[in-house]
């Protein structure tokens, strides 16, 4: 299956001439197609494909090759060469998807995530401590940017030092992709903390159009609060509904959906109750006023922006810490004004429309760049990183790369083929499919092998049918020595 989604995006054409063979006789090609196979398939480390998988798989038949194709350091060879060829093969890709599937890209979905790294903090490089989306504050990472295409289809991405700030990101990428695709009609659809109003003002103020649609911090909501009271509701959805307000130029939608709400006020609650009992829990033991500080600090940390609802006074330097003298009450006014916000966020346009459930569609949209966050952490084994030079970062994430535009590829064909499926759950139901050497002692003393396919089972010639997919030939037999298959 792999194979041919590699045919079907003709990526030997475009990789033949780049990963020439070696003056050893390596064919690179081959070296990259397992690599690439194996971040697909079952994805691990280099060390467990050298040492594990190859062996077990069929990729040594399907290539052509022997157990010396994956030699440990022709794999690490093999990622100092790929990533000069990324902006090409983007390129390429893009025109290969747009004849497969007429795929557009007037609308790009950018959004960045972050893939740690369980390893000592370097002195240099790009593995920096940030702000954590795996939960992982605790390691070094990096940050990913990425730009697909609603369908999921990736344009373009960068590997940044793990403490990028996301709002310093978006510029350049606007720049990078009008250099690399041409200046177009182009609408940007991310969320909140990437774009800067300076930002914003340079895409309003291009020579060529830069539409944009963009969450906007909740400060901004407070702002335009008032404007939005005598705006009319429209829902969109169950439990959903919208508000549109034009102002300065620009279109704002208030969106409030019911489950948010719930989910935001459980959350909310369940962090407050927590702090009041933790607060209860310091009137009652005996401190030092520094103790008292420092626990107060990690109930703080722990309750996160509920800790803002919470009135406290502390005593003074010298006084005794008691009841009296240690209080605390809930800030009922910032409460309601908590309340009043939950479950509500504000968009940002320029775009033209003048419906705010097709704009809050649209602005849905945004998720497809979340799964594909989640294909590359989930499927596709991205993380953790184990690799220690930023050029071998880098292969690495290329590789994952790769594997992932074999995946959406996929996911495309299953929508129009096999609805339905997973592109996941078709290479599980694949991996049924065995592949084994059948050994016949000869009368001269040798090995007759005969490496045969077991014969798929009703769902895979479904799935082969569907999928207009056809399986190889059973390859020809082989006659060895003893010794030779001793060795083997």
């Amino acid at each position: 299956m792999f194979c041919e989604l590699w045919d079907l995006l003709e990526l030997d054409q475009f990789w033949s001439g780049k990963l020439l063979p070696g003056r050893k006789g390596t064919r690179w090609l081959n070296v990259f197609k397992t690599l690439t196979a194996y971040r697909l398939i079952d994805p691990g480390s280099e060390w467990r494909l050298h040492r594990l998988w190859y062996e077990q798989s069929a990729m040594a038949d399907l290539l052509g090759e022997d157990y010396g194709l994956v030699q440990k350091d022709k794999l690490y060879r093999c990622l100092d060469k790929l990533v000069e060829h990324k902006e090409d093969l983007f390129s390429f890709l893009r025109q290969r998807w747009h004849n497969m599937f007429n795929a557009r890209f007037d609308i790009l979905l950018y959004d960045l995530t972050s893939t740690y790294f369980e390893c000592d903090p370097p002195g240099a490089g790009l593995r920096k401590f940030g702000y954590s989306r795996d939960k992982r504050s605790d390691c070094v990472q990096v940050v990913i940017a990425l730009i697909v295409t609603p369908e999921g289809f990736p344009l373009a991405y960068e590997v940044m030092p793990g403490n990028t700030k996301d709002s310093n990101t978006l510029e350049m990428f606007l720049q990078k992709v009008e250099g690399q695709y041409g200046k177009s009609n182009r609408t940007w659809l991310m969320d909140r903390g990437i774009p800067t109003d300076e930002t914003i003002e340079k895409m309003k103020g291009s020579e060529y159009p830069i539409r944009y649609l963009i969450g906007t911090p909740k400060g901004r909501l407070t702002k335009l609060e008032k404007k939005f009271l005598d705006k009319p509701w429209e829902e969109v959805r169950d439990k959903v509904k919208v508000k549109l307000l034009k102002d300065d130029g620009e279109l704002y939608v208030l969106v409030e959906s019911a489950d948010r709400v719930n989910k935001e006020r459980s959350m909310r609650r369940r962090r407050l109750r927590k702090l009041l009992e933790r607060l209860k829990q310091l009137q009652d033991q005996s401190n030092s006023r520094d103790k008292l500080l420092l626990k107060i600090g990690a109930a703080k940390k722990e309750a996160g922006r509920a800790y803002s609802l919470v009135k406290i006074n502390l005593p003074d330097a010298k006084e005794v810490i008691n009841k009296e003298t240690f209080t605390f009450s809930l800030d009922k006014d910032k409460l309601r004004k908590v309340m009043r916000k939950e479950g509500k966020y504000l968009l940002r346009s320029n775009l033209t429309a003048t419906d705010p459930g097709l704009l809050w569609k649209q602005y849905m949209l945004l998720g497809e760049v979340e799964q594909a966050f989640k294909e590359m952490k989930g499927d596709l084994l991205i993380r953790p990183i184990h690799h220690q030079k930023d050029t071998r970062i880098e292969a690495h994430i290329f590789v994952a790369f790769q594997a992932y535009c074999l995946n959406v590829t996929l996911k495309q064909r299953l929508k129009w083929l096999a609805p339905g499926l997973t592109p996941r759950a078709v290479i599980e139901k694949f991996k049924k499919m065995q592949m084994l050497d059948v050994h016949f002692p000869t009368t001269d003393g040798k090995q007759l092998v005969l490496t045969r396919y077991t014969q798929p089972e009703k769902e895979h010639k479904m799935l082969l049918s569907q999928m207009k997919f056809n399986l190889p030939k059973q390859p020809p037999p082989k006659i060895t020595s003893n010794l030779e298959a001793i060795v083997k």
